[in-house]
């Protein structure tokens, strides 16, 4: 499976860590950047990236996106088709848990100013590693945020 991971500044520094515990975890990953450290960088250029390379592929692929909070950054991701993009900044292993177990979240943004190495390396650990639970009432809410995006995408044509 590839990963896809990006961040602006705020995450810059963290990310060639990442990278390193997804290879040793075994990951292929691919970074859409930053590629140098610039403070006047702007996140939804690097959350974009990942989301259109996870929105092209998204049953075979994931994300990773680094920010200040996360928020803005899961916020552009979930503009694209297929992409469920959850946010982590702190609060209990649960959350993470369950944006998988239920949600099928396929890219994973995260708030590095609230959180320690040690606990960002936990976080994106379970977060990879929890699978979907495939439970049926799940499949159906899953299948009614496709059609609202396809529905979303028609009206989006016409206007």
């Amino acid at each position: 499976m590839t990963i896809y991971i990006g961040t602006d500044h705020k995450g810059f520094r963290i990310k060639e860590k990442v990278k390193a515990w997804l290879t040793d975890w075994g990951y292929d990953i691919e970074d859409v950047g930053a590629h140098s450290l610039d403070p006047d960088d702007d996140y939804p250029d690097y959350a974009s990236q990942v989301a259109a390379k996870v929105s092209a592929d998204p049953g075979e692929t994931k994300g990773i996106i680094l920010g200040a909070t996360g928020e803005g950054e899961a916020i552009v991701a979930n503009k694209y088709n297929g992409v469920r993009c959850s946010v982590y900044y702190g609060g209990p292993e649960e959350i993470v848990a369950l944006s998988r177990d239920h949600s099928d979240a396929n890219i994973f943004s995260i708030g590095v100013l609230f959180l320690d190495e040690e606990t960002l390396k936990k976080m994106i650990k379970l977060w990879l590693e929890k699978p979907f639970s495939g439970m049926e009432r799940h499949i159906r809410r899953l299948a009614k945020i496709k059609e609202i995006e396809a529905e979303f995408g028609e009206q989006h044509k016409k206007a």
